[in-house]
């Protein structure tokens, strides 16, 4: 196994942590990604754009836009990719300083194909698209306990109050399921622990999915689409799923665009509707919807609050290019995650701005400008694809 060597790389952007270290660590893989130019085959694209992506550290990105201050810890290859990967993260705010660059693997990558109506037999047909992986034997791949030996890593994971992980890490390798359940092991009082399972069918072809269900059952607050668990283990009924894995305190079902259900252990339920949304782009919502709910709960926030800025960040990032939500000022912010039942479910959020009844002026219904994306560098364009 290669030396793992930090992030001193010339020419990325400085991203020192906070006073006391990160308050959130994301642990996992992200990609390059190359967009197509136009609908149909890949076979009739002329040009990609060159994109990054990846379930934890959108979490971690996300996080930093919602104040939290983040850090992602994986692995890239020493190329233009994982450089790529690194100057975009750290132009977000999120600390980068454990990420560990392998000479000898490659940074992962794949490549998006869109559905289009060109009448090629090989056209996935409108609204459809599809992921083609390039990622076996990545750098990030070769994460495993040893990660927790690094000095810098440990550095962050012992100051952190909460742990974010996916099971996309599972399906990488038996060293990435290796370091999952260790880190699952090491409870330490003060920190929580999340686990989105992020349910990825062609990333389980050749590797069992039984070995999930333990790691769903080990952490403090479970997320799950009722879709995907519905795939991965024959039910999306929340209540089910909360018989299923009895052992985190709060399981959070979210039910694709209608509602999100916080389950806790003691048997209590709370159900929250989605916003109505104006979609614009369909990526990033569950990473943007997880962010929302942990940045709340961090915050100590009720049960409702935090579904209400869950379901708000997901909103906001169906409503912009990329998979980072744009969240407005926080007195908008306040104003809808206190709205009254009546006024929530009146709201809507589109490209242009949040219409709500719950907003100045009393008793009226204001439409919000969204605010203006963080820069990102010159060269970076917005992320996108779900992984």
């Amino acid at each position: 196994m290669p030396r793992q060597e930090s992030t001193g790389i010339p020419g990325i952007p400085g991203a020192p942590p906070p006073p006391g270290g990160p308050t959130a660590v994301c642990v996992g893989e992200s990609m390059a990604a190359l967009l197509p130019d136009r609908p149909g085959p890949l076979e009739s694209v002329e040009g990609f754009r060159l994109s990054v992506g990846g379930a934890e550290s959108n979490v971690a990105g996300a996080l930093a836009a919602l104040g939290v201050p983040s850090a992602w810890i994986s692995r890239v290859g020493d190329d233009g990719f994982g450089r790529r990967l690194l100057a975009e993260l750290a132009a977000r705010g999120v600390d980068v300083s454990a990420v560990a660059v392998d000479r000898h693997r490659p940074t992962g990558l794949y490549l998006k194909e869109v559905g289009g109506s060109t009448g090629d037999h090989h056209d996935l047909g409108p609204g459809r698209s599809r992921l083609h992986y390039h990622r076996r034997g990545s750098a990030a791949s070769a994460l495993s306990p040893a990660l927790l030996d690094d000095p810098v890593a440990a550095r962050l994971l012992a100051g952190a109050r909460l742990l974010h992980l996916s099971g996309i890490t599972a399906a990488l390798s038996d060293d990435c399921l290796a370091l999952l359940r260790a880190l699952l092991a090491d409870r330490r009082p003060g920190r929580l622990v999340s686990f989105d399972l992020n349910w990825r069918p062609a990333l389980w072809r050749e590797r069992d999915p039984a070995v999930l269900p333990p790691l769903l059952n080990a952490c403090d607050l479970l997320l799950l689409g009722a879709d995907e668990a519905a795939d991965a283990f024959g039910t999306g009924d929340a209540h089910a799923l909360r018989r299923r894995f009895p052992s985190p305190a709060t399981l959070v079902v979210k039910d694709a665009a209608r509602t999100a259900t916080a389950l806790d252990r003691d048997g209590t339920a709370l159900t929250e509707p989605a916003l109505a949304v104006e979609v614009v782009e369909a990526t990033g919502a569950g990473d943007a919807f997880a962010a929302g709910y942990l940045a709340a709960t961090l915050r100590g926030l009720d049960r409702r609050r935090r579904l209400r800025l869950g379901h708000l960040s997901a909103a906001c990032a169906l409503t912009a290019h990329g998979d980072q939500p744009e969240l407005p000022p926080e007195p908008v912010v306040a104003a809808l995650l206190g709205a009254s039942p009546e006024e929530w479910a009146a709201t809507a959020v589109a490209a242009d701005g949040i219409t709500s009844p719950a907003l100045p002026p009393a008793g009226g219904t204001t439409a919000v400008p969204r605010p203006t994306a963080v820069p990102r560098p010159t060269s970076a364009p917005a992320p996108g694809g779900p992984r």
